[in-house]
Formats: C-alpha cells, structure tokens, sequence
C-alpha cells in the first residue's frame, strides 16, 4: 500500500500529512513529541488495508505544518479543534481517531469534548483524569521532571538542538533502537527550522499547569477504546495503565513488555495486529 503526502486546509492552518488508502472512513494519527508523521509509516498501509483511509499529519508547530506563534495558538482547546477540523477537511464519515504521547493527550480531549467518534486508539497516555490521579505519587512525579524544565525559558530550546539535534535524536535510539534512522533524522532536520522547539514546547508551556489542575472527572466515554502500553516507559508510571476502565465504557488494554514509550516504532508488527483484532471485534474493520 503506497503512501502519499498531501497538503490540507483545516482550523485556519495547513497542514502536511501523510496518507495511505481511500474513502469516508478516516482514521486520524497524531504524533507527540517531538516526533512527526513519520513516526506512523508503519501504521498506514496496516489501517489502509482495513478499509480505513489512514491519514497522519504532522501537528500544528512541527515539521511541514503551518507554525502559529504565541502560547494561546497551542492550548489544548486549539489542538481539539484541528481533529475535528481535519475529519471535516477529509470528508469523514467514521471516525477513528489514534494518538500518542502528546497525540494521545489531544485524542482524548477530542474524544471527551469534539463530535462523537466510532472508535478511539491511545499508545502510552492515559485517560487525563487517571493521570491526574497517579501524578499524586512521588513515582510519577519523578518521572514527569522533564515537564517542568519544559518550562523554562530558553535553556529547554538550547538543550533539544544543541549538536544540531543528535543529542536528542541519540537519546531516542538508545530508548527505541528499532526508530528508523530517517525517521530520526526527519526529527532532528525539523528541530533545525528557526521557531520549531519553541513551538513544540509550547505544547507543554500553553497547558501543563492547566491539565494537571484538580477537576470533576468527567462522564465515562462511550466511544470503543483501545489502550496500548509499552511497560518499559521511562516517562509515564506502568500505573497509569490500569485504572481507566472508570472512565471508557468500553476499554480493551493491552500491555507490551519490554518497549519503550515510543510505543508503534518499538513494536509496529504487534501494535498493527492488535489494533486489526480489536477493530474488527468492534466493527471497524
């Protein structure tokens, strides 16, 4: 299944996306940091040929996408909005929506205040209010460190970029050494483009204090949930796997030993298959 690169026009912004397969059946991929829509090849053509037309993009602020400045153009409201904006933009008439990292923060969101989706797919981010839950333990909190140094002003830049980007990139391999090399190298060129860490940070310095404020949890989630997690994550607890079930009506969860957080590159083959599984149990596929 060949997979072609095109341009679209959503939420005010263009963005460049990544696109396997045909029709109004839309599955939607969003990366996190500090990756791109490389970091779903090997998705494409497996959603593709499930009869999904299988689109990743690369978020607003990252590589070929449109860069907006300014703290307020990447509060998480924005990010929902750009989902529903690209379904709308690709003529969606069923949705799956599939995050990680970072695109699994915004799936949720999506998923809890956008239009309802068929069917919802998260790698290694748990439902935001069982986050909050375990970011109560000292576990947690020493493994979120990284957040608050995001935080800063201009050291976070200086440190993402320094040796033109293969520090970062070599910390990356060492975590997942199955990351293709040119998917590393598509990160380490897009951190080079004058204002792109500062926009990727500004994901974390527009709503991390925000998120992590106490707040009603809110009604359990109707849509058919699949929840991946590679348990050799360095950055969220293997305790944020468990416990979401109190707010996903329909949850299936399925724990990879032995990968990393970069959950779709450490284990493509399994991941491609347990998503086959579950959507076709859930009438997706």
């Amino acid at each position: 299944m060949s997979i072609a690169t095109r341009r679209l026009a959503a939420n005010g912004l263009t963005f460049t996306a990544d696109c396997a397969g045909e029709g109004d059946s839309v599955a939607l991929l969003l990366h996190g940091f500090p990756e791109s829509r490389a970091s779903w090849r090997a998705q494409l053509p497996a959603l593709a040929e499930l009869g999904w037309r299988a689109v990743a993009p690369d978020m607003r602020g990252y590589g070929d996408s449109a860069r907006p400045r300014g703290l307020e153009a990447y509060r998480i409201e924005r990010l929902a909005e750009d989902v529903a904006a690209l379904f709308d933009a690709l003529g969606a008439r069923r949705r799956i929506l599939v995050g990680h990292d970072w695109g699994g923060v915004i799936a949720w969101h999506a998923a809890l205040t956008g239009p309802p989706l068929d069917g919802l797919i998260i790698l290694n981010a748990p439902h935001p209010a069982r986050f909050r839950q375990v970011l109560r333990t000292w576990d947690q909190r020493r493994r979120s460190w990284y957040i608050a140094f995001f935080l800063l002003p201009w050291l976070p830049e200086w440190l993402l970029t320094r040796d033109e980007g293969r520090a970062l990139a070599g910390n990356l391999k060492r975590q997942c050494p199955r990351i293709p090399d040119d998917t590393l190298e598509t990160l380490r060129r897009n951190l080079l483009v004058p204002g792109a860490a500062t926009a990727m940070l500004a994901y974390y310095r527009a709503n991390a204090l925000r998120l992590n404020r106490a707040a009603p949890d809110p009604a359990p989630l109707a849509c058919p949930t699949l929840l991946l997690w590679g348990e050799d994550d360095p950055y969220l607890s293997p305790a944020l796997a468990a416990g979401n079930e109190a707010f996903v009506r329909d949850l299936t969860v399925h724990r990879l030993p032995g990968v990393s957080h970069w959950t779709q590159q450490g284990a493509p083959a399994e991941v491609n298959r347990l998503v086959a599984e579950w959507a076709r149990t859930r009438g997706l596929a």
